[in-house]
């Protein structure tokens, strides 16, 4: 039982799981949400009351037994019986009825998240659901972020698009408990009948003109032990707040910097910390020449060896910079010392599963792609906050994953998990880089070390050289075709190691039995959970092949999808001219499903597919679906001399995308605006990681250091003509957005930089093979701070 003495009330919903049901896949989720329970209504849901001084509400959302329906759905395709964003949802199931919604005595309702806000507007969107079924204005709601709960298991991992997909249902169910409760009790209050009372904008109005506010009522609709009841939800022709465009919440907080982000607390005696790091990955420190001389630094409070370099603590962290740079530090290498993309490169090649046992029998088209190493760094450097004490430990940071993280420090410091508290701090962007925890343990590790707080933030040479990477991988693909039917599809991909530490992995092993995949390992279940194939091609095949676990990895806004995604729609692109048929028509063709031909037919209708171009540009269009929802977009590209060799300083200009239109269909959009923000920056992902963005590694390290020598999408190739089209909702519950812009952008550019140029590119980013600056030395490890900044002003 969930119990709060804070003076709020709270609610908890969900639906009715009878005795001896068992989890089940993607159908069985989707028919809990309509609720076939005995005795319940299609919208009906149960939800509970909690003992507390104010209202308190809950959602508890279980599985129902599988229908003979869902049973026997006749598919060869992984994704259409459960997908990655399913088995998330699933997971997310059993402890729902743990999340609460308050409502206060001042009239505003509160509700801890427990995902993680790190720029996608999830905040916002939950607001709003809050705000939708419980009447209230969306600016009386505050949602705040959970911090670390272990009972939650599954249920606060922040990725794969998932949180408004599994929170939509209960956190709506949580808010209609708490409106029928206040219903009830403005009854009470006003002596009229619950069915002649009005609830809207927070206030309750009866018939002769009687009101009362939430907030009233606060105490009134509390319970005195925990209560089961049902509720319906709305009906989406009732929707006021969902699916209409919102601004977001903490818009006014961002742009006046009131917003507050790890680095922002105020916790006291946490100074400024820093590391000094190794010229290799993952490298260790031998020994160290002047210790003493740093630590008689001006500002310099300690300094000290710890598991991933050495670590300095100062005033401010201009007088850790140098601190930094005046450490002479003995390197022992790395795990990746003396590797190259060269070798990584016939490393993968080696582990390439093999195609085909014999030569394709009819007409086929084959090729390998190349995808380089790509910087997982968020515009927020890594950073976090961290208090230890001997008996006990408190972390402040940016966390999509916070319950493991807390597991992995209390197990690094020595501590029980009771004894570590980890607050979830808003983060400045993430793409996958927030789902590892590695500045919340290193903090945590230096102020044991040190015996005082720290405020660690790594530098953006650390995170280009230390942090995250997107793993270099090779995509292998084979179609056969004869006459205008396409035979088969097999895709063979081969990538550097995955790490999947951060929790999904726990959720495979915990849903194992119940998966369709059999005994495959973390990032086979992935792959084959996340991918798809969108095309009548006959019969179709997708293998993941892994190797060399030296690096650190992570996603960047997308696992595999982009790489594969692109490569599949190079190949659909040659496809089309070996049949001699047009790009468009080819897709529209062999797409399965009216959703994928809709988003597809609208880029060419607005984008004005096929008007006739100048000789170097080109047209191009590609498509992807993923996690209930699907994408198609429309590029335009500039290959010209006079625009690929335009000079830019210090920088690899190339091609520019002068036009993009994208169509995205998610099912039910819960903001549009949000929704569109959203696509906008992922098309932005999708020309960078075609066109400019990548790591070179090199002696074991990667020679980017910052974001001047990191090429994501400059605004000289940024398209001037941009336009986001949000379909019509088609269903009544939302599918994913936040990573899904990315894989068709990044394929679209790709297709028509083949078609400006005559060639089908095979290695990516195009620019990959320019090193258009400087490597900075690794020698410190942190670059000298520009000095004014004037010289290259025009």
């Amino acid at each position: 039982m969930n119990v709060r003495r804070n003076g709020t009330f709270g609610a908890t919903t969900g639906v009715d799981r009878s005795p001896g049901s068992e989890p089940g896949a993607k159908s069985d989720v989707k028919s809990d949400a309509k609720s076939d329970a005995p005795g319940l209504g299609r919208r009906r849901f149960l939800g509970y009351v909690l003992a507390a001084p104010i209202l308190v509400t809950a959602a508890e959302i279980g599985p129902a037994a599988p229908t003979a329906d869902a049973a026997e759905i006749p598919s060869v395709e992984i994704t259409e019986l459960v997908d990655l964003n399913d088995v998330m949802t699933l997971a997310a199931l059993p402890t729902s009825n743990l999340i609460t919604i308050e409502v206060h005595k001042d009239g505003t309702v509160s509700f801890a998240l427990p995902r993680a806000e790190v720029g996608q507007g999830i905040t916002t969107s939950t607001a709003m659901l809050i705000a939708e079924e419980l009447d209230v204005p969306l600016d009386r709601v505050r949602v705040t972020l959970a911090d670390a709960r272990p009972e939650l298991l599954f249920n606060q991992l922040t990725g794969a698009s998932n949180t408004t997909i599994s929170t939509y249902t209960p956190i709506r169910v949580a808010a209609a408990v708490a409106r029928g409760r206040l219903l009830r009790a403005a009854a009470i209050a006003l002596d009229a009948a619950i069915t002649d009372l009005t609830l809207k904008a927070g206030v309750i109005t009866d018939l002769v003109g009687g009101s009362i506010g939430i907030g009233e009522l606060a105490e009134k609709a509390a319970s005195g032990k925990a209560q089961r009841v049902s509720v319906d939800l709305k009906e989406r022709g009732q929707f006021k707040v969902i699916g209409r465009p919102q601004n977001r919440i903490d818009a006014l907080a961002a742009v006046t910097g009131r917003k507050k982000f790890a680095m922002d607390l105020d916790v006291p005696d946490a100074r400024p910390t820093m590391v000094c790091r190794p010229p290799t990955i993952n490298g260790k420190v031998g020994s160290v020449a002047n210790l003493d001389e740093v630590r008689a630094m001006p500002g310099v409070t300690d300094v000290g060896v710890v598991s991933t370099g050495v670590a300095v603590r100062a005033r401010t962290f201009g007088q850790c910079i140098d601190a930094v740079r005046a450490l002479r530090v003995s390197w022992k290498p790395g795990a990746a010392a003396g590797k190259s993309d060269e070798s990584v490169l016939k490393k993968l090649r080696a582990a390439e599963l093999p195609i085909g046992l014999l030569p394709p029998l009819t007409p086929s088209v084959e090729e390998t792609f190349t995808f380089h190493f790509r910087s997982n760094s968020a515009l927020e450097p890594n950073c976090a906050i961290a208090d230890v004490r001997s008996d006990r430990a408190e972390i402040w940071s940016g966390l999509k994953a916070p319950i493991v993280a807390k597991q992995a420090i209390a197990a690094r410091l020595g501590l029980p998990q009771s004894a570590v508290t980890v607050h979830v701090t808003e983060g400045g962007g993430s793409f996958g880089r927030k789902l590892f925890f590695d500045a919340a343990l290193e903090a945590a590790e230096i102020s044991k070390e040190f015996g005082k707080p720290v405020k660690l933030m790594w530098h953006r040479a650390d995170d280009s050289r230390q942090g995250r990477a997107h793993p270099m991988a090779t995509s292998r693909v084979r179609a056969a075709y004869l006459g205008n039917t396409v035979l088969g599809f097999r895709q063979r991909h081969t990538s550097v190691s995955t790490d999947l530490s951060h929790g999904l992995g726990e959720v495979f092993t915990a849903l194992a039995a119940k998966l369709p995949v059999g005994d495959i390992g973390f990032s086979q279940t992935f792959f084959h959970l996340s991918q798809s194939m969108p095309y009548n091609f006959g019969a179709h095949s997708r293998l993941l092949s892994e190797t060399d676990k030296s690096f650190n990895t992570g996603s960047m806004r997308g696992v595999y999808s982009p790489d594969v995604v692109c490569a599949r729609e190079l190949i659909v692109d040659r496809l089309a001219a070996k049949m001699g048929k047009d790009p468009f028509r080819f897709r529209r063709d062999f797409l399965r499903g009216e959703r994928a031909r809709a988003v597809l037919e609208k880029v060419a209708e607005v984008g004005d597919w096929g008007r006739t171009m100048p000789a170097g540009t080109a047209q191009a269009v590609a498509f992807h679906s993923e996690y209930h929802s699907v994408s198609a977009v429309l590029v335009e590209i500039d290959c010209r001399p006079e625009t690929v060799d335009r000079p830019i300083r210090d920088g690899v200009t190339g091609p520019r995308v002068t036009k993009a239109v994208f169509a995205v269909d998610v099912g039910l959009a819960v903001n549009p605006r949000g929704l569109e923000a959203q696509m906008m920056g992922g098309v932005m992902d999708g020309i960078a990681q075609t066109l400019t963005s990548s790591l070179h590694l090199r002696d074991g390290h990667f020679l980017e250091a910052s974001w001047d020598n990191y090429f994501y999408t400059r605004q000289w190739n940024t398209p001037p003509e941009l336009k986001i089209i949000v379909m019509p909702s088609t269903t009544d519950e939302p599918g994913g957005a936040g990573e899904l812009a990315v894989a068709a952008s990044m394929a679209a550019v790709a297709c028509a930089y083949g078609r400006a140029t005559g060639t089908m590119p095979t290695s990516f980013p195009i620019n990959h093979g320019t090193l258009s600056f400087v490597p900075k030395p690794t020698v410190p490890p942190v670059p000298a701070s520009p000095t004014d900044g004037l010289d290259h002003v025009r």
